[in-house]
């Protein structure tokens, strides 16, 4: 990866932060702290971006970045015009980056206009000589950014009395080192007699400089050439820009002791007769010595951890992390299969190492796994522009609120994750959120809400988007879905199940078309892609009160623990996250169900499916099978299989093209022996379920077989449109004759 590509990169990051702190600053104008954070993301971009030869972009940034400086004196105020021109500047800064990488020449009619724009915001006294023109500080921060190794000089020059008449200008001088970098000048006026004895000949002022700077120390020895002989200078490197990033913080008395204004016998006197703040808290009654000393140990173990706890960080490329998982993978399923060759020969030499070798692979799994978690907050907060952007459009008055920003999730499906959610935001915006005047009428506040959330909750990570809009009508739905001919009049349907339909493919409740939505594409694709991820989705909703989506995804897509069964010779993993419980069923039990596919489990009517039929595996069935209970669209469903191994943890292995789209599954594993295991997709197999109910009830005993061009033992591919669980299909299904 070139430094480019590195600049880039955060470059974005840093936009994101932009962003994040201008939809803040929006709704919070006077907070000083937001307009610290716009101003380091300009400052940062515009010292970076000339550092690595971005120009363009330091140039244009640092328009911005002055009229946000006069921000922080109180000169502008923070208002609408001022944060849309800097969100239009932000796009062009992205512009800028994308051109960049593509070679392409910018468009500098926009960048100027913007500039204009900006420089009209300008209080008309900006160019005052008391202020450094732009060029003179861009010239400064350009030779302050080109530098990684910057040096910080302490300098203390202090000319003779009679340099006026026999040496140069010590201004000039000072000029001359404010060019090398960023300065700050100290006069001493100490020596400054009063006015009726004053000299106008004589110098009377001596400097102090603290000067950060690219330049070598010969560099700077060489401004003061001119006047060796005709005053005293001291120059003294204190630290390097590129050193260890420690605390190099000084207290003042030290400070002193190095310059020799002060002696060490002298700060020791005057510390002497100081009381530490807990003595005077004691002397005072306020707290007792003990409690003094119980603080005094806790501020010890604060500070030690603190010392402990600096790490520094390094940026490294996806596709070597995606590469260092795979291989993680592959030691996960070698070791797995040395534990079971092992498990075969009885020598205790041997496993001792085995075992040894057993916990560092899942403890290094353990790791490099937490080392692709990123938290959800930074996709969160993009959806904050969306928003605005949104609502601006259409008239609406909306604010999003964020929580569980700090959940953890893998950078694959966070990735996954952005368009879903995006999808569902400009739904809730246009379809859900009634206009101010609506929400008025209605007894509602004029500014509608969306909550974004997220929360661990067991094993998986629950997002959920609710918004306080107008709801979803259920009879709404259910006159659409007779109109597609997706229920018929004589069913009676719950409103529970109704919003399921509201995934079918082209299915929009809307009575007229936007260009945000209305067209029913999009919530199928929703539905698929949360499926694909081994997630779930469910909807509820109360009219005129809002509409709630959750989310719920595994926290990551490479390895997972799962539950490994069999089907005559054939074994398949169950994702374990989603099995309740595991039970039996005898013949006994199918009896007392008359051959119905339904057995009671704690009082509780349980319907099941048979994967011996759904994938057609020949062979007859065992006197006694179990049951895997597991959850799939908030609904209880048994997964009946020969036998239960036991736990599993899976490396997940996509499959061909050939088998990408085979319904019911998601993925393989390879097991310790060497073979394959096919990984459950839970929601497909209940919906192979639902067709299979279908084609037996349209076409007698017709099996999955009959419609899959597959071989023998390959699962069925999925259709275009597979439509949902439907609770009287599903019936007819369990109540099929063996």
């Amino acid at each position: 990866m070139n430094l480019q590509h590195v600049f880039v990169e955060e470059a974005e990051e840093l936009i994101t932060e932009l962003e994040n702190a201008l939809m803040e600053l929006e709704n919070a104008p006077e907070t000083k702290s937001l307009i610290d954070r716009v101003f380091r993301a300009m400052h940062t971009i515009k010292g970076s971006g000339a550092m690595f030869g971005f120009d363009t972009i330091a140039s244009f940034t640092h328009h911005i970045e002055t009229a946000y400086d006069f921000v922080r004196e109180g000169r502008i105020p923070v208002n609408k015009r001022l944060i849309d021109l800097t969100l239009e500047a932000s796009d062009q800064i992205k512009r800028l980056l994308d051109s960049s990488s593509e070679n392409e020449s910018p468009d500098t009619g926009q960048l100027d206009g913007i500039v204009s724009e900006f420089q009209l915001l300008m209080p008309t006294h900006h160019n005052d000589p008391q202020t450094l023109s732009n060029e003179t500080q861009n010239q400064v921060d350009t030779q302050f950014y080109t530098n990684q190794t910057n040096s910080i000089f302490r300098i203390r020059f202090r000319p003779h009395v009679d340099i006026f008449s026999s040496g140069p200008d010590p201004g000039v001088i000072l000029e001359e080192l404010r060019g090398m970098g960023n300065i700050t000048i100290v006069p001493q006026t100490e020596n400054i007699p009063p006015l009726d004895k004053l000299d106008l000949e004589t110098c009377y002022l001596f400097w102090d400089i603290i000067l950060t700077t690219q330049k070598p120390m010969d560099a700077i020895r060489d401004a003061f050439i001119f006047v060796e002989g005709k005053s005293d200078v001291t120059i003294h490197e204190i630290c390097r820009s590129n050193e260890d990033s420690e605390d190099i913080r000084k207290r003042i008395g030290e400070i002193l002791v190095e310059r020799g204004d002060i002696s060490p016998s002298q700060i020791d006197a005057i510390l002497k007769k100081q009381k530490k703040f807990g003595e005077i808290l004691v002397e005072s009654g306020l707290v007792s010595s003990p409690k003094i000393e119980s603080a005094l140990k806790e501020q010890l173990h604060l500070s030690n951890n603190k010392a402990n706890s600096t790490s520094p960080s390094i940026r490294v490329p996806a596709d070597r992390l995606d590469h260092l998982i795979n291989l993680v993978g592959e030691l996960v399923i070698t070791q797995a299969r040395l534990s079971q060759v092992a498990g075969t020969v009885n020598n205790v030499d041997l496993m001792n190492p085995i075992e040894v070798v057993e916990r560092l692979t899942g403890d290094l799994r353990d790791c490099v796994l937490n080392i692709r978690m990123l938290q959800i907050g930074t996709t969160f907060s993009r959806f904050r522009l969306l928003v605005r952007d949104l609502s601006s459009e259409l008239g609406k008055e909306i604010r999003l609120i964020t929580e569980g920003g700090e959940t953890e999730l893998d950078k694959t499906v966070l990735e996954r994750l952005v368009d879903p959610l995006v999808h569902m935001i400009r739904n809730s915006i246009d379809h859900g959120i009634e206009l101010p005047q609506e929400r008025e009428t209605a007894g509602k506040p004029r500014q509608g809400t969306i909550r974004l959330i997220a929360e661990h909750i067991g094993g998986n990570v629950v997002i959920t988007i609710a918004d306080d809009g107008k709801g979803i009508d259920p009879e709404t739905i259910e006159t659409k879905a007779i109109e597609k001919g997706l229920i018929n009049t004589e069913s009676k349907t719950e409103a529970s199940d109704m919003y399921k339909f509201i995934f079918a493919p082209g299915f929009s409740t809307s009575t007229s078309v936007s260009n945000i939505s209305g067209r029913g594409v999009g919530m199928d694709v929703v539905k698929r892609t949360i499926d694909d991820m081994r997630g779930s989705i469910s909807i509820s909703s109360r009219k005129m009160k809002g509409t709630t989506f959750s989310i719920t995804l595994p926290l990551t897509l490479a390895i997972i623990d799962g539950l490994l069964v069999r089907v005559e010779q054939e074994r398949f993993v169950v994702p374990l996250a989603l099995v309740e419980e595991c039970v039996g069923l005898s013949e006994s039990d199918i009896a007392k169900a008359h051959n119905s596919h339904v057995m009671y489990v704690r009082n509780e009517l349980l319907p099941y499916v048979r994967m011996r039929e759904i994938f057609s595996i020949s062979g007859p069935r065992p006197a006694f099978e179990q049951i895997a209970v597991v959850h799939a669209d908030g609904q209880r469903i048994g997964i009946v299989v020969d036998e239960i191994i036991g736990d599993h943890q899976a490396v997940i292995k996509s499959l061909g093209r050939i088998y990408q789209n085979a319904a019911g599954i998601s993925g393989a594993t390879i097991l310790g022996d060497g073979g394959i295991a096919l990984i459950i997709d839970i929601p497909g197999l209940v919906q192979c379920a639902v067709e299979h109910a279908e084609d037996n009830h349209t076409s007698g005993s017709r099996s999955i077989r009959s419609r899959s061009s597959h071989t023998s033992g390959a699962p069925m591919t999925s259709h275009e449109n597979i439509g949902h669980p439907n609770k009287e299909v599903m019936h007819d299904y369990c109540h099929n004759e063996q």
